[in-house]
């Protein structure tokens, strides 16, 4: 079977982004590129900073509520019915919840042949990039470094804390066969 999906998880600035670029760029065939923050952004602004829905606290902390899980679940679901429907599609995502996170997407993607990449970064790096963006809450790199990994299983691990993005997604390519 060929891979149908990829998906990266790992936690804020950790490089998942970058490495997805970089597999565009690489991968012979056309991939559709999906990420939880364009999820979040996409949310109405009454569904941010609501117990519902999802809050940034100002150490790092992130919570969702059931308006955001359900929304997750109509949009994990809306991917798997493009790659379905035979996009190929590379999700950057966070795994808050870690193996759970993991779960719920494996039900929406039953029957897909998907390549799952932990995408690790040492804290301490992380939270430098993070204060370079700039368009995150300070401390949430450090708080999701290792939280999103818990219990996780993967195909494939890389780890961008000294390796560039175009060597980690040269990594994942060659994954793919």
């Amino acid at each position: 079977m060929t891979t149908q999906m990829i998906i990266l998880n790992g936690g804020s600035s950790s490089g998942k982004s970058g490495i997805v670029r970089c597999l565009q760029a690489l991968l012979p065939d056309p991939w559709l590129a999906f990420g939880c923050d364009s999820f979040v952004d996409a949310m109405p602004a009454s569904l941010q900073a609501k117990d519902g829905g999802i809050t940034f606290t100002a150490d790092g902390t992130v919570s969702v509520g059931a308006e955001f899980r359900a929304l997750e679940t109509a949009w994990t679901e809306g991917i798997a019915a493009m790659a379905r429907a035979g996009a190929r599609v590379i999700v950057d995502d966070v795994f808050l919840g870690g193996a759970a996170s993991q779960r719920r997407w494996q039900k929406a993607l039953g029957g897909l042949d998907v390549l799952w990449v932990g995408v690790r970064c040492e804290s301490a790096v992380a939270a430098g990039r993070e204060v370079a963006r700039g368009d995150r809450v300070r401390g949430m790199a450090a708080s999701q470094a290792d939280v999103v990994h818990e219990g996780v299983v993967y195909d494939l691990e890389v780890d961008t804390t000294h390796t560039e993005s175009l060597v980690c997604a040269e990594a994942v390519a060659a994954r793919l066969g």
